[in-house]
């Protein structure tokens, strides 16, 4: 093995193009070598930055690229199962951004490729990008639960509100995105698994909307705002908020409540540690979007991917987490539109409920 990890991104649009910075220039153990785009002007873009070799083709791209040893997946949503899939069969270690699929069963898929090729490679990593486990504050929030610190977690609040984008942005993005609880809220899913415990099993999902501000994505089944409950076994529930509409910026914040306390992340966003004296009161800007609040975490997510690779380390998370929380997000989008909800016994199959 080389001394710096080969690395390829697929997909170079806004979120490919983070993660093609984080590897070239905030990675010391990694190197970017190539990425690939069907869009020529995302390819040109990245060769003038990086100067890489670029490709249209993903399939040309892992056929031509001989020295390469990992493929991070940031195209669209709906090829990230096939894409991770391919590079997985070629023994490549392979991060892929947050959702595996839309959907649970292609979301297997990737788990059962991976099952499959770790036979043959057997220090091969495949990790799904949850970026929020690799943030400061929520990494020392999960310590000081772990440690007992609020004694049992009971009960977990979550949210997470994007800026209102008047362009239209978020209903184009509806038709491919799973809707707002597999988009939106599947990072507080994941949350949830994360400080509940990874063997934690959902009893009940129910959910309701409204579009306050964007009434065409009811095309699509989604809307702009909603709300979530996740029942699981062993007396513990979930409290998730999603939302497309905050006029201040991103306000993605986090309770855990114990039987002992309390300990919450980001109740009071902020950008930097500047209050503005105005004449019309005291205030604080907070980040533009998801990226300025989480832009470190993503950069500890490619060295410690990295550093995994290279050392053969264990990953922080499971891939079988990261279906888990397409079929709890996506079971909460069909809440969403049926307004019915939804049972599963402890073994994760869903349950027709009792009728009184």
């Amino acid at each position: 093995m080389s001394e710096k990890l080969q690395v390829a991104v697929a997909g170079i649009g806004r979120m490919g193009m983070r993660h093609a910075r984080h590897f070239a220039t905030l990675t010391p153990r990694a190197e970017l070598i190539a990425v690939c785009s069907p869009v020529q002007a995302e390819l040109d873009a990245a060769k003038e930055e990086f100067g890489v070799r670029t490709y249209l083709s993903f399939d040309d791209m892992l056929a031509n690229e001989t020295t390469l040893q990992a493929v991070v997946v940031a195209s669209a949503t709906t090829v990230h199962a096939e894409q991770a899939i391919k590079a997985i069969e070629q023994g490549y270690h392979v991060l892929c951004e947050k959702p595996l699929s839309t959907s649970p069963e292609i979301s297997q898929t990737v788990v059962d490729a991976y099952r499959s090729s770790i036979k043959s490679y057997p220090k091969q990593k495949v990790m799904c990008g949850f970026s929020r486990r690799f943030d400061a504050s929520y990494r020392d929030a999960f310590t000081r639960v772990s440690n007992g610190d609020i004694g049992t977690p009971s009960v977990f609040r979550s949210q997470t509100c994007d800026k209102l984008d008047p362009s239209g942005f978020f209903v184009a993005y509806a038709e491919f995105s799973g809707g707002i609880f597999v988009d939106c809220s599947i990072h507080d899913i994941d949350l949830a698994l994360w400080f509940f415990g990874e063997d934690s099993k959902v009893k009940s999902v129910t959910a309701v909307g409204i579009t306050a501000v964007q009434p065409e994505l009811r095309k699509h089944n989604d809307r702009d705002n909603a709300v979530g409950i996740i029942e699981f076994y062993g007396e513990k529930t979930a409290q998730l908020y999603c939302s497309r509409m905050m006029a201040a910026g991103q306000m993605d914040c986090t309770e855990i409540f114990g039987t002992n306390g309390e300990i919450a992340v980001n109740t009071q966003p902020q950008s930097n540690l500047v209050n503005l004296f105005e004449s019309t009161g005291v205030r604080r800007e907070i980040p533009p979007d998801y990226y300025g609040r989480f832009r470190e975490a993503f950069v500890t997510e490619a060295n410690e991917f990295t550093a995994a690779c290279l050392n053969n380390l264990p990953l922080p998370m499971s891939l079988e987490g990261a279906v888990k929380a397409v079929r709890t997000g996506a079971a909460l989008q069909e809440s969403l539109v049926t307004g019915k909800k939804i049972d599963f016994d402890e073994s994760g199959n869903r349950v027709e409920a009792a009728r009184l």
